[in-house]
């Protein structure tokens, strides 16, 4: 899906078709609903964990909804620990600290995320770098 397609008539998205982008330590992304096919106003996809594997605290410039589809789930929101199974959602508001954890040493986890802006922001919170969330979709895995 490197080709930009706009579809004003709506698009189908079938995740088990879309190359995942490597996000680095055990985490790979399949981005779905995104800019390049026409959305103005949220963006979401799928997020696969390794066993074990975890993103840092960041932030976002928006609202986001996180459901897990599969696995065992920590998420830390604002320094509050919540364990979450599948179909559990989290809400996490704009500019708060928050990560997902993999709490399984042997089994994938997998999160269904939506950002409540297209042109979503993430801001890793050690060294406040930030970067487009569409970013992390430009490393494809092999």
């Amino acid at each position: 899906m490197g080709d930009t397609i706009v579809k004003s008539e709506g698009v189908i998205l079938r995740p088990d078709e879309i190359r995942p982008a490597d996000r680095g330590g055990g985490a790979k992304t399949i981005p779905l609903v995104t800019p390049g096919i026409g959305a103005e106003s949220l963006i979401n996809g799928i997020t696969i964990f390794a066993p074990g594997a975890a993103v840092p605290f960041h932030l976002h410039n928006c609202e986001e909804s996180v459901m897990v589809l599969a696995g065992d789930a920590l998420v830390i929101i604002d320094g509050v620990e919540h364990r979450l199974k599948p179909m559990d959602t989290a809400w996490v508001p704009a500019n708060l600290p928050h990560r997902f954890i993999n709490a399984s040493s042997t089994e994938e986890m997998r999160i269904f995320w939506t950002y409540a802006d297209a042109h979503a922001t993430r801001t890793i919170v050690e060294t406040g770098e930030t970067r487009p969330i569409a970013a992390e979709h430009l490393k494809r895995m092999s």
